[in-house]
């Protein structure tokens, strides 16, 4: 690195010297173009005169990352006008003016003051003018120029990432392209060689390269194998100035992964496996695993297994774990230790997926033996039968024979073995099992018309192990015996006519037996012996288990007989046959013309012999019109009668209020309390009976008489008015409250509706002829605004 440093340091002194050299050689050359034109002599006194030509400039630069003492010379303004008596003053403007260049304004010289950096800004474009320094007269047309920023190496190479992720197949032929790193340079790839790059391998080989110019990185070394190594980090590193000595460089790390291809068959660990199984195993479960490895990995390394050969093949089966990558050995049927102990089995295992650019290295798969070891177990009994259907006669008493069951011990020491009912499939106890040899008998009589069928269950366990036991169905058919007799099925009534068609049937009755029907194959019908004798009705067998029901006679008479009962002997065919005489009875009914049922009520018979049906509906057209008739009149009597005055029923008694003001309205009953008002003697639930006088419930206040006994109404009222008066509790109102209190003696008589006699009008007007003037007499007393008149 101070190599390259010095090397730098150098060229930037070299690049320096060449660059003032070049400004002092533009100082002997530099233009001097006319601001005016101007005369010259000729040779024979003639005068020539010269056009006017603008500011002629050549290109400046200026190199890029100056760091010296001193402000550096771009370059110099100089017009041909200017004599040198400071009287033209040049001015710049433009891009950067005043700040990065500075012009001399007497001598044109420009300076940059500040350090310029190329990558940042290439060029600069500047105006120049001259003008007279004393009246800014312009002398020339402003003209412009370029800067230049000359470029020098000062920017090393950078790739666009720090570090790349490749992969590449294990085994590729050399040459395989694997990924391209790409690099760049800030400097100017127009100007020598500082952006000119190459790239080259620092770490990777032997095993990877890369392309000088084009930064692709290649396999170098044929049959990399991923299982030997899968990851290499490889350095790419990038110069510029061509990869010659003094140019700056950059690197960059990739990564490179081999992938997986299958290159590898699967391979078992060990030549033989040992496993054992118990022979009280079931189907289905496991007896041991195997591994064959594969070095390669994903679909690569999956893995499945068969059984190609062997003993066992018919007892067991090999499924696989992808999980694990395992073979999984597993009982596919029951072992007996006792028969068959040992098992061999030849298990392969071979690659799912193949790779047929590597089949040429030999077969993907791989094989190995497999030993199984049967155990003996304690097995628990087994029956001869899976299960047992047994049969037994119904009827028979306790102790009848059903059957026998029989389990044995698998076992080589042959143990004893037990038997018992399991009573939750006997739980009335029907039958019993003999423990030592199995043998089923009955305890109570079967009947198979309430059930048919038993279904139990018998356990088998060894003497010495109760825990080894095994459990059979039994089924147990009861037999049929005829012991029922057939009966009626359904229908036991049926109608006739008083006129029937005897060749017509009544009824086609059928049979029922609760037996099988073994023993009754068909139903017998027939008549009692005294029955046939009988002419009214008949029966016909039709040999189909039914039978019809005929009339005998022409004619029925429901007034001298309605109801007649047949007895019907029904039998059955079994062994012995069973019989029973069953009871149809037939109701005798009035049809009409077509035989369609009309009535069976010997009453309407009478009705309809002595009227027709016209009558019948005339009659009740009469006895409508005058129930609509009697309902008017009643409404129109009713009517007639309404009480002009209503009373209410619960009290048809008045109360008399009379007041010597007109009233507040509403404001009455905002002044005082209106409950006060009622009657007192109630005011604790307690009413006095109002048909007779009554009597204080309270001590009588100073200075009062009591009333006599045989006060009448007036005194009564004048008691009241007199105790008010003198009260000082009470409040002052102007008010009286009326009883409805008749007094004894009154010549008007009870005012209850219940005693009053019925008249043409509802109103008692007797009573009001008598009461008129009293109501009078108390409006005078009481000096009330309102008379009461005698509207008798």
């Amino acid at each position: 690195m101070k190599v390259d440093n010095c090397l730098h340091a150098t060229l930037i002194c070299l690049g320096m010297l060449c660059f003032s050299l070049a400004i002092e050689i533009g100082k002997l050359n530099h233009f001097r173009p006319s601001l005016h034109g101007h005369h010259e002599k000729g040779k024979e006194g003639q005068v020539l005169h010269r056009s006017k030509r603008g500011w002629v400039w050549n290109q400046f630069f200026v190199i890029e990352e100056y760091t010296g003492p001193d402000p550096v010379l771009v370059g110099r303004l100089h017009s041909d006008i200017d004599s040198g008596d400071g009287n033209i003053k040049y001015i710049l403007s433009g891009e950067g003016a005043g700040i990065i260049f500075v012009i001399d304004d007497k001598s044109g010289n420009i300076h940059a003051t500040k350090t310029l950096d190329r990558e940042e800004r290439a060029q600069y474009t500047l105006t120049a003018q001259a003008v007279d320094r004393n009246t800014n007269r312009p002398l020339e047309p402003p003209s412009e120029f370029i800067v230049k920023v000359q470029d020098i190496n000062d920017n090393p190479p950078e790739f666009l990432h720090e570090n790349y992720h490749a992969n590449v197949p294990e085994r590729s032929n050399v040459g395989t392209s694997v990924i391209q790193v790409t690099a760049s340079d800030a400097d100017d790839p127009t100007y020598g060689n500082s952006a000119k790059l190459v790239y080259s391998i620092l770490e990777g080989q032997p095993y990877f390269s890369v392309e000088a110019q084009t930064g692709i990185i290649r396999t170098a070394l044929p049959n990399m194998d991923r299982e030997a190594k899968e990851e290499y980090h490889v350095v790419i590193q990038a110069k510029d100035m061509g990869g010659h000595m003094g140019g700056l460089s950059g690197t960059t790390k990739v990564t490179i992964t081999l992938t997986d291809v299958n290159d590898n068959p699967p391979k078992f660990p060990q030549s033989v496996y040992q496993m054992s199984i118990s022979e009280a195993a079931i189907p289905g479960e496991e007896a041991g695993r195997v591994k064959a490895k594969d070095p390669d990995i994903g679909e690569n390394g999956l893995v499945t297994y068969n059984i190609i050969d062997g003993d066992g093949i018919e007892m067991f089966e090999i499924t696989t774990d992808y999980e694990t990558q395992e073979g999984v050995v597993k009982l596919k049927k029951h072992l007996d230790y006792e028969t068959k102990r040992t098992y061999s089995l030849k298990v392969e295992a071979a690659n799912i997926h193949i790779d047929p650019k590597f089949i040429s290295n030999g077969p993907f798969k791989d094989t190995v033996t497999v030993k199984i070891n049967v155990e003996d177990a304690d097995e628990p009994p087994i029956f001869l039968a899976p299960s047992y259907i047994l049969e037994v006669e119904e009827n028979l008493g306790p102790g009848a024979p059903v059957g026998r069951v029989h389990a044995k011990d698998p076992d080589a020491k042959n143990s004893l073995i037990s038997y018992i009912i399991d009573r939750h499939t006997d739980l009335d106890r029907y039958f019993s099992i003999s423990a030592e040899d199995g043998s089923i008998t009955t305890t109570k009589k079967l009947d198979r018309e309430e059930m048919a069928w038993h279904n139990i269950s018998v356990f088998a366990y060894e003497l010495h192990n109760r825990h080894q036991e095994a459990k059979v169905p039994v089924a147990i058919k009861v037999l049929d015996v005829n012991d029922n007799a057939p009966k009626l099925a359904s229908s036991h009534e049926t109608v006739v006519c008083e006129k029937p068609q005897t060749s017509e049937p009544l009824i086609t009755i059928t049979a029922e037996d609760k037996d099988d029907a073994a023993n009754g194959p068909r139903f017998i019908f027939g008549l009692p012996p005294d029955m046939i004798q009988k002419p009214n009705f008949t029966l016909r067998d039709n040999r189909d288990n039914t039978a019809s029901v005929y009339a005998k006679r022409t004619s029925f008479n429901r007034q001298t007989k309605d109801l007649y009962s047949l007895p019907i002997v029904i039998s059955d065919g079994g062994n012995p046959p069973q019989s029973s005489t069953n009871i149809l009875t037939i109701r005798v009914c009035g049809c009409d013309g077509n035989g369609v049922l009309l009535s069976c009520n010997p009453e309407a018979y009478v009705l309809n012999a002595g009227l027709s049906t016209g009558a019948l509906i005339a009659i009740l057209a009469c006895i409508v019109i005058l129930l609509v008739i009697v309902v008017l009149f009643v409404t129109l009597k009713r009517q007639k009668k309404e009480p002009l005055i209503v009373f209410e029923e619960e009290d048809v008694r008045e109360n008399i209020i009379t007041y010597d003001d007109e009233g507040g309205g509403e404001e009455d009953t905002e002044a005082f309390d209106i409950a006060t008002l009622q009657n007192p003697d109630g005011i604790n639930g307690f009413i006095p009976r109002k048909d007779i006088k009554p009597e204080y419930q309270y001590m009588p206040r100073p200075g009062l008489r009591p009333a006599p006994n045989s006060v009448d109404v007036d005194d009564f009222i004048n008691t009241r008015i007199q105790e008010a008066d003198n009260d000082p509790t009470a409040p002052p109102y102007d008010s009286i409250q009326i009883y409805g209190y008749e007094g004894r003696g009154s010549v008007a008589g009870s005012l209850s509706s219940l005693e009053s006699a019925t008249t043409d009008s509802d109103l008692d007007y007797d009573y009001l002829q008598n009461w008129g003037p009293r109501f009078k007499k108390l409006a005078d007393l009481y000096g009330s605004k309102d008379t009461f008149e005698d509207d008798s």
